[in-house]
């Protein structure tokens, strides 16, 4: 081989390693994405399948089921005012977690709809609520308004 040829053989090795490095980089920073969905985003079938997401909202009141798993099961809904999605979550649920509250649960849609939480976070002072969350409450009360008479 000629000097020539082994400068392209060693750029073309070059390239094909750095191409791979940024498919890899590319691919797991895809993966390690969650986005967030309000109650109405998901229940008009915007949210993802089979993949990891956030929802957020308030815990409607008189919804929270404890019970099963040693006490560890948790069944809740949250909502935005416009829709609610059920939420199942097994583990310790934060101390400032109750009903009326804001909220944002990790985790999945399963078959039948009902959102099975990985993580549940819960407002961490009197008067922070997620941005995210607090436009979708906005946009709902908004939408909610224009549809009465």
């Amino acid at each position: 081989m000629t000097k020539r040829q082994n400068r392209l053989v060693l750029i073309l090795g070059a390239l094909v390693v750095l191409g791979a490095a940024t498919a890899l980089i590319l691919n797991a920073f895809q993966s390690s994405l969650v986005f967030f969905f309000t109650p109405t985003e998901v229940s008009q079938g915007q949210s993802p399948e089979n993949r990891t997401f956030r929802v957020g909202g308030i815990v409607q009141m008189d919804s929270i089921r404890r019970g099963g798993d040693q006490g560890m099961a948790v069944n809740f809904v949250v909502t935005d005012g416009a829709a609610q999605v059920p939420v199942s979550y097994t583990g310790i649920l934060p101390d400032l977690f109750q009903e009326g509250k804001g909220v944002v649960a990790q985790g999945r849609l399963n078959e039948q709809g009902h959102f099975v939480a990985e993580e549940v976070l819960a407002k961490h002072d009197e008067n922070y609520m997620p941005p995210e969350a607090m436009h979708a409450m906005e946009q709902a009360e908004r939408a909610k308004q224009g549809a009465q008479p």
